[in-house]
């Protein structure tokens, strides 16, 4: 007697879940990119405010003091202690999150859409550009521990002292190494921005063949008031300008 023809039972597929605006927008190429720029800029107008604070420096130990308390207090009598100070900080932390994450699958899509590498090499990209990738590793380990020296005081050189930022900042710049770490660290910073503000301005369409001058220029601009600016803390502490 033959027997009748098992059929083989194949476990149905679950339907794929049906694609939304943010899920398209974000696991497109533009959607990253944009994330990318939008993020770059909220860290850069935190990097033009923060220079500006860094200057007071300059005026004395009791300006900058206050500069650091007012910091704590701002929002007040509307928002509590440190309230906008910590609104602040997670808006960065989001920022820094959104722009590592869209960086580093956007590096990953571009090695997976061409696995060998290039017969004949040319440097058609400036040096900023062949190092932006290593200047955000770079800045990413200076945040780290510029934290611990100068907010939480775990790696500072001497007695941290909490609210006098006004000592602790010519404690770290008393050192050779601080000053090594802070400048090389800027130096990258300088690099990444300038070529940073050129991308966000292309990808959101700001650029164009009437304004890439005026971009250009802007990016440099910008790059180096904030480099010359950041760096100036340091060395006035080493020149004995700022004691």
């Amino acid at each position: 007697m033959a027997l009748a023809p098992t059929r083989e039972r194949t476990a149905a597929r679950p339907p794929s879940p049906a694609p939304t605006p943010t899920r398209g927008f974000w696991s497109s190429t533009l959607g990253k990119k944009t994330v990318m720029a939008v993020s770059g800029l909220i860290m850069l107008g935190y990097l033009v405010a923060h220079v500006a604070g860094n200057l007071k420096v300059f005026f004395g130990p009791e300006e900058f003091n206050a500069y650091g308390h007012w910091l704590r207090v701002m929002g007040a009598p509307v928002l509590h202690r440190e309230w906008a100070l910590w609104l602040v900080r997670i808006v960065l932390v989001a920022a820094v999150v959104a722009h590592a994450v869209s960086a580093y699958q956007l590096s990953r899509r571009d090695l997976r859409a061409r696995p060998t590498a290039y017969v004949h090499r040319r440097r058609r990209a400036s040096y900023a550009t062949r190092t932006m990738r290593w200047g955000g590793i770079i800045l990413g380990l200076f945040v780290v521990w510029h934290l611990l020296d100068l907010t939480t005081g775990t790696a500072h050189p001497g007695g941290f002292e909490e609210g006098k930022p006004y000592q602790n900042v010519v404690d770290t710049f008393s050192t050779w190494y601080g000053d090594v770490v802070y400048i090389l660290a800027m130096l990258a910073l300088g690099l990444h921005v300038r070529h940073g503000f050129w991308s966000a301005a292309q990808t959101l369409g700001v650029g164009n063949a009437r304004r890439e001058r005026v971009l250009k220029f802007s990016a440099n601009a910008l790059a180096l008031v904030l480099t010359a600016g950041f760096v100036s803390v340091p060395v006035a502490v080493m020149t004995g300008v700022v004691s």
